[in-house]
């Protein structure tokens, strides 16, 4: 080890840190090269070829083939627009996802001049002493030179059992087979070792690996595979309906041409441009807003999940509660239940073990802030008050043996050198360390054996704490001899002395019980999932709201007995359950359980063995504050605050953004309708009704006008009530029939009623009858002009109401508030811009094929606007009157 370390000039007390931040300087950063590529050019390909798009090139051939090149053009022009504009927001949204990573910066500890210290892996350097524990992230390529750990090596070998690795000899070989080697992007599932980092950033094995990797592919979101599959039936139906109906155009009379182009018109008129797009900043916006709520969502698609949440599985502590334990209470076999505070002669004898049986740090001004866990830092709070050196040198000084803590297990071992010789040094969950004790000590420092009366009084003392909602550890330990530096685990925690109990207290989080009472009000179950005492759990649980229909306790031994018929069963059950003493395997099981009856599971989770339930439930929730690296990587959402609430704000969010999808589908089909039937009607009636809507116009509706709105329903606040309907059906599609008969049978029908009557009114008022000429050169040309700009307009005044209209699905439009999206004041501003522009700008008029209204017809045509809104808020308040409380479910 002399050697690596004169190698790397380092020591084992690592670098100091001058030394550090001039190495930093010079090798730069520990990260990968951030990773180019031209994958841009196939991003953008995707736009110009998908079925929307596709429809829009049928479009334009047959337009050309019509003999129009100009409209030919447009329609190109539009396709080339529209494929930028979702080029640009999907580029958008994934730099903003791969931005989130600045929400979870990994760190990891060093020694820097013999101190502990935490920092971010970027500023690993070669040299540097990393501390690797159970649970942690490999930082950088290294050398162990102390202590022994499993590594999960899956990320580079491919081989999904941990390997060991071990401080020692570094026989030749390749890398990866070194037994003293490990490696940036693997992971430790077991032990503690320190390691002297060898490599950083580019110049690490997965660094190679990477620079030998190409782009990975797009993958599209449930939500955006459903909506294109949408996309097809549209386009499907487009081109349906215009071969039905074009042999019914040249048997009505229309000449070919005048067929094309009405079938062009149904094509374009079909064609919902700016939905995938959309879609995609719809949900890149919620997992922005949810990062700057304390939760980091890793994909897209987790997003829709979260909204059809049915039950949530989460842990007590950390998630329920504070994370800051601090002792409350303790209990010696000699002199019963007392206060640290004011029995100070019972907390010698149990500080002892806490002070030797810990990883965590203290938080040291001369030093840095503690780390740790909060269990761990709360028992050496205690030591500290009793007086004893807590500091890390001086317990890796004397210590001799250690066994790490073990979830399953759930107990920690230590063998250390004390004043009064070699000693063991045992702490844990009560039931997992009585069974090892044989003896009591007594207040004399005596001991006495442990009989059936001494472990019944032990366990009714357990009782007693846990009832109080506090956290029971038992404490122990025995002389050591020299055979226990190199023994099995299971012989040196045998004949243990029970030194004693220690409750300690962790409060539950202020805004826990509102957000559980939300989440029942949504119909969303909670479980308790948790390896403390089976009491602790419940009076936890009880104080939150959890059960407070009815909790039922289910105990992991009790759980270990059920077949999997009998869970189902249990789960399936009205009622929330707290699973208190759950080993991390039987996590994973009551997650597959709940899958299996057809729940949509959140779970949380923290620490190595959560890592398979975390993976198997729909959305897997890790802890960012305290979790380990593992869990992190292996979920779906990561909380920066570990707060249950946050759990809650990201389904009520989730469902936000899938309703809002919505909202903005109903807009967008709502206008095919106004679009369509002038053409439906120039067919049917063989051109004695002339077109009231030119391709042209339709163009600049769909492109210039819808828009801007569409992106603002996107980021609609949430409706009242939103989170008092039942969780969606895993099942339900994002378009339901009930929004295609709001879109197109009441607004639809109405904006067509209105924008078709204004076309007819002043064509009528010009003095035109069915079938008189109103082409170039025509006395009614003018006429005709002015009718076409009339439907143009009017349509835009549709759009307008049904902005408004689409903004909620169940309440009223008063109880949202008129003012309280201004995105879509701004796009319904915009667009007004733009009408008036097309009609009262020379250069659009030519192009578009308009004339400038008068007053009182523009005036006529506002009405629109309101009377679109107001049928679709009769049509809401006959649907409220109808279905009261239909959307709400009694947990």
């Amino acid at each position: 080890m002399e050697r690596v370390f004169h190698e790397l000039r380092s020591g084992p007390a690592g670098l100091d840190d001058r030394d550090a931040a001039r190495r930093l300087r010079v090798q730069g950063p520990n990260a990968l090269p951030a990773r180019g590529g031209a994958s841009w050019p196939r991003a953008l390909g995707r736009q110009l070829v998908h079925p929307l798009a596709l429809l829009l090139w049928a479009a334009a051939g047959l337009a050309l083939v019509a003999g129009t090149p100009v409209l030919a053009a447009a329609v190109v022009v539009v396709v080339v627009l529209n494929a930028g504009l979702a080029f640009w927001q999907e580029q958008h949204a994934e730099h903003a996802v791969a931005a989130l990573e600045a929400y979870l910066p990994v760190r990891t500890r060093v020694l820097r001049g013999g101190v502990a210290r935490e920092i971010p892996a970027s500023e690993v350097v070669t040299g540097d002493v990393v501390l690797l524990v159970e649970g942690a992230a490999v930082p950088a390529d290294g050398r162990l030179v102390d202590g022994a750990v499993q590594v999960d090596l899956s990320a580079l070998t491919g081989e999904s059992v941990p390997v060991a690795r071990r401080a020692g000899t570094h026989p030749p070989g390749p890398p990866l087979e070194a037994p003293d080697l490990v490696f940036r992007g693997t992971t430790c599932t077991a032990g503690a070792a320190r390691a002297v980092v060898t490599g950083t950033g580019a110049h690490t094995e997965i660094g190679r690996i990477a620079a030998l990797t190409g782009h990975v592919g797009h993958h599209e979101s449930p939500l955006e595979t459903q909506v294109r599959r949408v996309a097809w039936l549209i386009a499907a139906v487009a081109v349906g309906t215009g071969a039905a109906f074009l042999p019914i155009g040249l048997l009505a009379g229309l000449s070919f041409t005048a067929a094309l182009v009405f079938a062009i018109g149904l094509l374009v008129a079909n064609v919902p441009e700016g939905l995938l797009p959309t879609i995609t900043l719809a949900l890149a916006a919620g997992v922005r807003s949810l990062a700057r709520r304390g939760a980091v969502v890793r994909r897209l698609s987790a997003v829709e999940t979260l909204g059809s949440t049915t039950v949530i599985c989460t842990d007590k502590t950390g998630t329920l509660t504070e994370n800051r334990m601090h002792p409350q209470a303790v209990w010696t076999p000699a002199g019963g239940r007392g206060r640290p505070d004011q029995d100070a002669d019972r907390v010698p004898v149990l500080a002892r073990v806490a002070q030797r049986c810990s990883e965590a740090d203290l938080p040291d001004p001369a030093v840095g802030p503690g780390s740790g866990d909060p269990t761990e830092l709360a028992l050496l709070a205690l030591a500290a008050a009793a007086g004893l050196d807590t500091r890390a040198a001086t317990r890796e000084r004397d210590r001799r043996a250690v066994h790490p803590f073990d979830p399953v297990l759930t107990r920690m071992s230590t063998v250390d050198t004390t004043p009064a010789g070699t000693a063991v040094h045992t702490k844990g969950a009560v039931e997992a360390v009585l069974g090892r004790c044989t003896a009591v000590r007594r207040a004399d420092g005596g001991e006495d054996p442990l009989d059936t009366d001494g472990r019944a009084a032990v366990l009714a003392a357990t009782a007693e704490l846990a009832g109080e909602g506090l956290r029971v550890l038992a404490l122990a330990g025995r002389p050591a001899s020299d055979a226990d530096l190199t023994a099995a685990r299971e012989d040196v925690e045998s004949g243990l002395v029970l030194e004693g109990l220690v409750g300690l207290l962790d409060r539950p989080r202020a805004s826990v019980a509102p957000a559980v009472a939300r989440c029942h009000a949504a119909g969303i179950t909670v479980h308790v999932v948790t390896g403390d005492h089976p009491v602790t759990a419940e009076a936890v649980a009880r104080s939150v709201g959890i059960g407070a229909g009815g909790l039922r306790v289910v105990g992991g031994d009790v759980l270990a007995s059920m077949r999997e018929r009998e869970l189902d069963e249990l789960l399936a059950a009205d009622g929330e359950i707290v699973f208190a003493r759950v080993a991390p395997e039987q996590k994973l099981r009551i997650v597959e359980a709940l899958v299996h009856v057809g729940e949509v599971v959140a779970v949380t989770g923290d620490g190595v063995n959560d890592a398979p339930a975390l993976r198997r439930a729909d959305i897997g929730v890790a802890m960012g504050a305290s979790g380990t690296d593992v869990a992190r990587e292996a979920a779906t959402m990561v909380l920066t605050d570990d707060d249950f609430a946050t759990i809650e704000r990201a389904v009520a969010a989730g469902r936000r953004v899938y309703e809002n999808v919505r909202k903005f589908v109903v807009y967008i089909f709502a206008h095919a309708v106004p679009e369509v039937v002038p053409f439906l009607l120039f067919a049917l009636s063989g051109g004695a009704v002339p077109l009231g809507l030119t391709v042209l116009q339709i163009l600049a509706i769909d492109l210039g006008t819808e828009t801007l709105p569409a992106l603002a329903l996107g980021r609609e606040p949430a409706e009242p009530g939103l989170m008092s309907r039942r969780p969606r059906p895993r099942t339900e599609g994002v378009i339901r029939a009930r929004m295609l008969w709001r879109a197109w049978g009441v607004l639809g029908v109405t904006s067509a009623v209105l924008t078709t009557g204004a076309f007819l009114l002043v064509l009528l008022r010009a003095g035109w009858s069915p079938g008189a000429p109103t082409g170039p050169g025509a006395a009614l040309h003018h006429a005709y002009l002015e009718a076409t700009t009339a439907t143009f307009v009017g349509i835009v005044a549709c759009q307008i109401g049904t902005a408004f209209a689409a903004r909620t699905e169940h309440a009223s439009l008063r109880t949202v508030g008129l003012t309280s999206n201004p995105l879509l004041w701004w796009g319904i501003g915009f667009e007004v811009l733009v009408t008036a522009a097309v009609v009262y700008l020379p250069v659009a008029q030519r192009i578009v094929g308009t004339v400038a209204l008068d007053a009182a017809t523009v005036a006529l045509l506002l009405v629109c606007a309101p009377v679109v809104w107001g049928v679709d808020e009769l049509d809401r308040w006959r649907r409220r009157r109808a279905e009261p409380g239909q959307e709400r479910r009694t947990p």
